[in-house]
């Protein structure tokens, strides 16, 4: 807890992405993210399925190697949210002055995507991601 009894930005923005996470609709695992610029949340996202397909908790998991293909990972969807022509300004930004806050380390897939539109974007997790 910070001063005075106050959480800290991080412990609130970490707070916020673990209710986040409670919308995820794969039952494997419930991640939360929100991208956060200036103390302002810009975007979140939850593991879940594509817009307009069905979800793993209707229809189940589609398993392949390991991984459901069905969801969609918590991070890219803050991203993609983060991304849309309603916020087209924001794409020239590189990611500078903003952190994304997640309840879980993303995969290496996920990272790689993040740094591709956002590079000097900070990323914090709350957990270690060990199926890399």
């Amino acid at each position: 807890m910070g001063s005075k009894g106050r959480l800290s930005w991080d412990e609130y923005f970490f707070d916020i992405a673990r209710i986040v996470s409670y919308r995820a609709t794969c039952p494997r695992k419930q991640v939360g993210a929100v991208i956060v610029g200036d103390k302002t949340i810009l975007a979140s996202g939850y593991n879940g399925a594509r817009k307009g397909s069905p979800h793993c908790t209707d229809v189940g998991c589609d398993i392949k190697s390991g991984h459901c293909k069905r969801a969609v990972h918590a991070e890219i969807n803050a991203l993609n949210q983060y991304l849309q022509p309603v916020n087209a300004i924001r794409i020239l930004n590189d990611g500078e002055g903003l952190t994304l806050y997640i309840t879980l380390r993303p995969c290496r897939i996920c990272k790689k995507e993040l740094k591709k539109y956002l590079p000097k974007m900070e990323i914090v997790y709350a957990e270690e991601y060990y199926n890399i």
